[in-house]
């Protein structure tokens, strides 16, 4: 018999690693089951859903290169292949009461201090804003170029202060 892909078969598992488990079918033949096609929920530890010299069914998914990749829970009837719902997910420890969200209220100064001057530095149009920052980065570039200097680095040079 040879076997296809989209086969249901009857095997026996080999073998158990991290990743999956190997089942003999038949003909002589292997195919592994990845950890990720044993059930349909989340698997932490695989021995807890198989055991070498079990008998499973299994459905195979593709053939290459002489590697038969197969799965056990697309081997069950539909109803049971479904993923588990968030509702049969175990709840969380420690979560608060299921309360509507309701948004933080905004963020005040305290008392009747003013963290930042709004009307101070608050340019009015896009070139007074463009004509601040230019003066800005001018006077950073001037104190960075001023601080290279007076410790005696050059742009060009080594790096050991001679220039």
């Amino acid at each position: 018999m040879a076997i296809e892909v989209g086969m249901i078969l009857e095997g026996k598992v080999s073998g158990i690693t991290k990743f999956g488990a190997f089942v003999d079918l038949p003909d002589s033949k292997t195919g592994m089951v990845h950890i990720s096609e044993v059930a349909p929920t989340f698997i932490n530890e695989i021995s807890d859903y198989v055991k070498v010299g079990q008998e499973v069914k299994v459905k195979v998914l593709a053939l290459n290169d002489g590697k038969i990749s197969l799965s056990m829970k697309q081997a069950l009837p539909k109803e049971q292949q479904q993923q588990r719902k968030r509702s049969d997910r175990p709840q969380r420890q420690n979560h608060r009461s299921r309360e509507p969200y309701k948004p933080a209220p905004p963020v005040t100064s305290p008392g009747d201090y003013e963290w930042q001057s709004s009307r101070r530095n608050a340019p009015s149009s896009f070139e007074d804003m463009m004509s601040k920052f230019k003066q800005t980065s001018e006077d950073k570039m001037s104190d960075l170029k001023r601080g290279g200097e007076s410790r005696g680095y050059s742009r060009r040079g080594n790096g050991n202060g001679r220039k």
